[in-house]
């Protein structure tokens, strides 16, 4: 898994073997044993490589094909495909991102855009409202130190 994982994230970033083994300070038979299975890197160089790569631990070690790898994005970052709008504005939002954050029928969320981008995000509201409620109490205790 993690050697096949290696070897289609090196192909993504269009790198040779030789230049991941620059890289990540190893030779370029040792790339090519762990893509081939013979041979597994090590926690730091597992580490390394997930920096590298931009994915988790986990995404690394994690049994990927091809395509699912295409749709990785930055770590921390998730792409869960594509939604069509309905004809009243509604979207269904994919049961791998409901699984994920922990969506559930009923649960309110909050919708932000940006002009510049014309990006909009999606959030669960008690999370952004803890932490508008933080703000709100830093606020409120700064401005009584003030007095």
């Amino acid at each position: 898994m993690i050697g096949m994982n290696i070897r289609i994230l090196r192909k993504k970033n269009k790198w040779s073997q030789e230049m991941l083994a620059e890289k990540v300070d190893v030779s370029r038979q040792t790339v090519a044993k762990w893509e081939n299975g013979e041979a597994l890197p090590d926690i730091h160089k597992c580490k390394n490589l997930a920096a590298l790569f931009q994915v988790s631990l986990e995404q690394l070690a994690e049994d990927m094909n091809e395509e699912e790898v295409e749709q990785l994005g930055p770590k921390g970052k998730q792409f869960f495909g594509v939604v069509k709008v309905g004809e009243r504005g509604q979207i269904v939002i994919p049961k791998q991102a409901r699984d994920l954050y922990q969506i559930q029928a009923g649960d309110k969320l909050i919708v932000l855009g940006e002009d510049a981008t014309k990006g909009i995000a999606v959030l669960k509201s008690e999370g952004f409202l803890e932490f508008a409620d933080m703000i709100r109490r830093a606020e409120t205790a700064a401005d009584g130190e003030l007095e």
